[in-house]
C-alpha cells in the first residue's frame, strides 16, 4: 500500500554520555503505533541526525525497525554533503529492513541543479525501496526548485516529496507539474489540513510524537471530507506548532515527551535543553490540546 497518513518524526533518546536509549525509543515507537500512526520516520530533523555518528544512526534505525515489526512502514532519513556517503547510508538502512528512504541534501558550497539531481538519483538508483525527497528552503543552503522536483519525479523509485517550505502555492505547483507521479507529504511548518485539502497524502512531523491520537484524528477527518471538524481540530493543534516554532524543535519535542513520562534525555550538544520558563510554555501548549 502506498505511504500515507501521519509519520511522526521520531526523537533520538540519548543518555547524558550520548548513548542511544534503545528501550525508550522502542517504547515510544510501540506507543505511537498503538495510537494509530501510519508509519515511523527516524533520523529526521527532530531526530537530530546532524548530531549523530554513523554507528548511532544505525542503532536508531535498527531499533525502530525491530520495534515496528512490520506493523507500520519505517522511512529512515539519509543525509550527507557527500553522495557516496548518502548512498552507503541508504544501502545500509535498506539492509536493516526499512520500507523507504527520506533523502536530504546537505551542502557547504552551492550546487547546480544537475548536481542536486545527481545526488538524489544516485540514492534512488542504489536501493529497491521508495524514496521521499525532502526540501526545506528555510534551512538548506541548496534548495530543490519545482523544475528539479518535476524532473526527479520521473525516476521510478522517487515516489514522494516532503516539503517544508510553508508555501502551499509551491505544493500546488508541484502537484500540477508532476501529474500524480509524486505523493505530497507536509511538514510541521505547513498546515496539514490545508495540504490534505489540495491533495496531500499526509505529513511527517515531530509534534506528532506528542499528539499522535489527535494527529490521526485530523487525518481521518480530512480523508472523510469532514472539513469543518478538521478545521476546528487543526486550529487546536496549530497553537502548539506556533509555540514550538519559537524554540529548537528537537528540544521542544524532547521536553514534551519527558512531561509524558519518556526518559528521552536532552538534545545532543551543542544544542541546549529548554529553560524552565520555556518548558512551562511548552507544557501550557500541550495542556491546551489535552495531551499532557
Amino acid at each position: 500500500m502506498p505511504f500515507h497518513g501521519v509519520f511522526p518524526y521520531l526523537v533520538t533518546p540519548v543518555t547524558a554520555s550520548g548513548d542511544i536509549q534503545t528501550e525508550v525509543l522502542g517504547k515510544l515507537c510501540d506507543n505511537l503505533i498503538l495510537a494509530g500512526v501510519h508509519g515511523l520516520a527516524p533520523l529526521g530533523s527532530t531526530g537530530e541526525f546532524a548530531y549523530l555518528d554513523n554507528v548511532k544512526k544505525r542503532t536508531v534505525v535498527r531499533t525502530v525497525v525491530e520495534a515496528a515489526n512490520r506493523r507500520v512502514p519505517v522511512i529512515a532519513g539519509v543525509a550527507s554533503t557527500c553522495t557516496a556517503d548518502a548512498v552507503a547510508e541508504a544501502i545500509e538502512y535498506q539492509r536493516l529492513g526499512v520500507d523507504g528512504i527520506i533523502a536530504v541534501l546537505e551542502s557547504y558550497f552551492p550546487l547546480q541543479d544537475s548536481q542536486i539531481k545527481g545526488y538524489f538519483r544516485a540514492i534512488a538508483d542504489a536501493v529497491d525501496v521508495p524514496v521521499v525527497i525532502y526540501t526545506n528552503p528555510n534551512f538548506q543552503r541548496t534548495d530543490l526548485t519545482v523544475d528539479v522536483i518535476t524532473e526527479l519525479a520521473e525516476h521510478p523509485r522517487i515516489s514522494y516529496v516532503k516539503d517544508a517550505s510553508t508555501n502551499t502555492g509551491r505544493l500546488m505547483s508541484i502537484m500540477s507539474r508532476c501529474e500524480g507521479k509524486l505523493g505530497i507529504f507536509a511538514a510541521s511548518s505547513h498546515i496539514p489540513a490545508a495540504v490534505m485539502l489540495i491533495g496531500g497524502c499526509g505529513w511527517m512531523a515531530g509534534p506528532a510524537c506528542l499528539v499522535p491520537k489527535e494527529s490521526v484524528s485530523l487525518y481521518n477527518l480530512c480523508t472523510a471530507g469532514r472539513w469543518d471538524e478538521a478545521k476546528n481540530l487543526q486550529f487546536r493543534l496549530w497553537r502548539m506548532n506556533e509555540v514550538f516554532a519559537k524554540f529548537n524543535l528537537a528540544a521542544c519535542i524532547k521536553a514534551g515527551l519527558a512531561m509524558q513520562g519518556y526518559d528521552v534525555g536532552d538534545p545532543v550538544p551543542p544544542q541546549a535543553p529548554l529553560t524552565g520558563e520555556e518548558r512551562e510554555i511548552v507544557s501550557a501548549a500541550l495542556r491546551a490540546v489535552n495531551c499532557q
